[in-house]
């Protein structure tokens, strides 16, 4: 990619999608699969799935890491409920731990209060991102999950270009714009040759606890079409859990049931 790079691929003739232009990790660090998490659209919940996907893999005995790339909007440590700041030596950044020893590195990390707004401009996030995945030692992950703004701007190509992908989950919801979200982000993916793992839908419908009964509160889901067009694979579907979204706004995400999700866990590290 080139330092006057546009980001409109559609008008460019440089063929970045067909050049390699991944970075090599931090050399204290040996990571073995790393998936997006990417949306087309906010609030969907993607962070409480990115964390809930962390929680799962590591409960099943994986080693797991969070690379919080939502630069601009973090939430990952809040989930966790880790505050302060990282630290670091000469062989580069220390990620930070959560209670089951998932490893996390987030601006919020960085920052002298966490409340602090971040007003940077494309090029500066990506910088942020590379040095994420550069310079932080992560050690000996099996699953890195990055947590991904939503759309398709300057860090997802940033991740797309930079990390050595080995797929994306496309989370998204049961509404009306599902089929144009979920095809955007597709798309985006296989512009860059990354592979699609599947689609998680959140919020996916509402089950009473007096009588059992499933409410879809959003319409009707039309996740299993969309996914036939595309050819991949529905991963999950998430209820509305009011539970849930009380642990991690608390910052007890690792408390959250993930029994669901150690199913997708098992999906696409076969």
């Amino acid at each position: 990619m080139s330092e006057g790079c546009t980001h409109d691929c559609s008008s460019c003739s440089q063929s970045c999608s067909q050049r390699d232009l991944r970075k090599p990790a931090n050399e204290y660090s040996s990571i073995k699969r790393v998936i997006g998490v990417v949306s087309g659209k906010g609030g969907v919940g993607k962070s409480t799935v990115t964390s809930m996907l962390a929680v799962a893999a590591q409960t099943k005995g994986l080693q797991s890491a969070v690379l919080d790339a939502d630069v601009t909007g973090p939430s990952i440590p809040k989930a966790f409920g880790i505050h302060g700041r990282a630290e670091g030596d000469e062989q580069g950044i220390f990620p930070a731990q959560t209670k089951l020893g998932i490893r996390i590195m987030s601006v919020n990390l960085l920052l002298e209060k966490e409340d602090a707004p971040v007003v940077w401009r494309g090029p500066v996030i990506s910088g942020v991102i590379n040095q994420f995945w550069q310079e932080v030692v992560w050690g000996d992950v099996d699953c890195m999950f990055v947590d991904m703004p939503p759309g398709t701007g300057d860090v997802p190509l940033t991740v797309f270009q930079g990390l050595p992908l080995d797929g994306i989950i496309i989370v998204t919801t049961p509404q009306d714009l599902v089929t144009l979200i979920v095809k955007k982000a597709y798309n985006m993916a296989k512009l860059m040759n990354i592979p699609v793992l599947g689609l998680v839908e959140n919020m996916s419908y509402f089950e009473c606890p007096d009588c059992g009964k499933r409410h879809n509160v959003f319409g009707e889901s039309k996740i299993d079409e969309v996914a036939a067009e595309l050819g991949v694979p529905v991963l999950a579907r998430l209820p509305i859990n009011p539970k849930t979204a009380e642990l991690v706004d608390k910052g007890a995400a690792e408390l959250c049931d993930t029994k669901i999700m150690q199913s997708v866990i098992e999906e696409i590290i076969k």
